[in-house]
């Protein structure tokens, strides 16, 4: 199934309103910021491809029902064919219990799919649900979420004054979502404050870099890594050739507030770090072998001593980087304990435009390591403290560079 030109599996999860949805929500299935496909596209078509399953349910009570609500519902115009079925479906993926397989009609599969590409406006926050919370994984660098001060682990408790658990999952979104210059409150529970806080948030142009460069005292090379998108590998690799011409004496490459995005870009992103074919993620997959995913290429730069940078905020494919960083010994992985998440997911698209996102696999460090609830711990702990964040000091991104340049 690996192939050279690997399948896009993608770590769900949702720039809401930055990039349009919400992962995982209540009762009406949840939410997003991924799909993959398997060996072709990243979305797999189904064409009325129906096949047999050994799950044998008896639909009598299902019909009764229906036919219940069909004949006695006192308000006959709500009786939408279409979108009763979409509830049925969304209801039997919801059964799963798993925020990170979820159906979506085809007006949200269409809104997610334009989530993924372009520019788009909002506030520019990744979001998770745990338990029936909607969290924020992480705030975007330089978006209207971190400017308004969200931190990974806030739950948005109300959205506009409305309970965001007592909404379907598209009102949430387009609660969230907005044009640019409009302001949006946010009522706020984080954890050691006792009470909810507001917090008003402008919307904007939400406009991600994938890579930015620095280049710091000391001939230390800064990478930050935003997301693992389309354009990360090549961003990446301009920064890695570049960077090379100054024979750099370190490198820190900053995964914090990146909430993931592509397997394979997490591979490739790797393949500059590690020796080629070296281990890389190990997916597991229902009823297949394990596949173990191994880095190509030539490594430019494999002797730069190097720090990698999580925080809470890394996620997915953040900490197969960092993971396969650390069983590998290639450098010192510094901050605070990552966000969790070790599964995987792929998208399929059906004919009527609707789709299911869906948890395909667990994946593991090259060591074994099941990182899925628990996270990363990183190699050296170094907290940001609230005189950092009033004094805007880096103090993970300053104890980076002076490890490497005491080395």
């Amino acid at each position: 199934m690996y192939q050279k030109r690997r399948p896009h599996y993608f770590f769900i999860y949702f720039l809401v309103a930055a990039i349009s949805f919400v992962l995982g929500w209540q009762a009406v299935s949840q939410g997003f910021l991924g799909g993959a496909s398997v060996d072709i596209e990243r979305d797999r078509n189904i064409e009325n491809d129906v096949s047999s399953s050994d799950i044998d349910i008896d639909l009598e009570l299902y019909w009764t029902v229906l036919d219940q609500l069909d004949n006695y519902y006192v308000d006959e115009a709500a009786l939408d064919e279409q979108n009763m079925l979409y509830g049925s479906i969304k209801g039997l993926v919801n059964s799963l219990e798993d925020p990170y397989t979820v159906f979506m009609t085809p007006e949200e599969s269409e809104n997610f799919n334009t989530s993924l590409e372009g520019t788009l406006e909002g506030i520019g926050a990744e979001l998770t649900v745990e338990g029936y919370s909607l969290v924020v994984v992480s705030p975007l660098r330089d978006s209207p979420a971190e400017r308004a001060g969200l931190l990974p682990g806030d739950i948005i408790f109300m959205i506009e004054g409305e309970l965001a658990s007592e909404m379907t999952l598209f009102d949430a979104i387009m609660s969230i979502r907005g044009e640019k210059g409009t302001t949006v409150i946010l009522t706020i529970l984080r954890e050691n404050l006792k009470d909810p806080f507001d917090v008003s948030i402008v919307r904007d142009t939400i406009d991600i870099e994938s890579v930015t460069v620095e280049k710091l005292d000391g001939n230390i090379v800064y990478l930050s890594v935003n997301q693992f998108n389309d354009k990360t590998n090549e961003n990446f690799g301009k920064a890695v050739s570049e960077m090379i011409l100054d024979e750099p004496d370190g490198l820190i490459v900053d995964l914090r507030f990146n909430g993931g995005g592509y397997l394979d870009i997490a591979i490739e992103l790797l393949s500059y770090l590690l020796p080629a074919d070296t281990e890389a993620v190990v997916v597991k997959q229902r009823g297949e072998e394990d596949n173990t995913m191994f880095t190509d290429g030539n490594p430019k730069i494999l002797n730069v001593p190097l720090v990698v940078l999580i925080n809470a905020g890394s996620a997915s494919a953040s900490e197969i980087v960092a993971g396969a960083i650390q069983d590998h010994e290639r450098g010192v992985v510094m901050g605070t304990q990552s966000f969790g998440k070790g599964t995987v997911q792929e998208v399929d698209s059906f004919p009527d435009g609707s789709s299911i996102r869906m948890t395909i696999a667990k994946w593991f460090t090259p060591d074994g390591r099941n990182i899925d609830d628990v996270g990363l711990i990183p190699d050296i702990i170094v907290e940001i403290t609230d005189e950092d964040i009033e004094n805007e000091y880096d103090s993970q991104k300053e104890e980076a560079a002076a490890y490497l340049l005491n080395l």
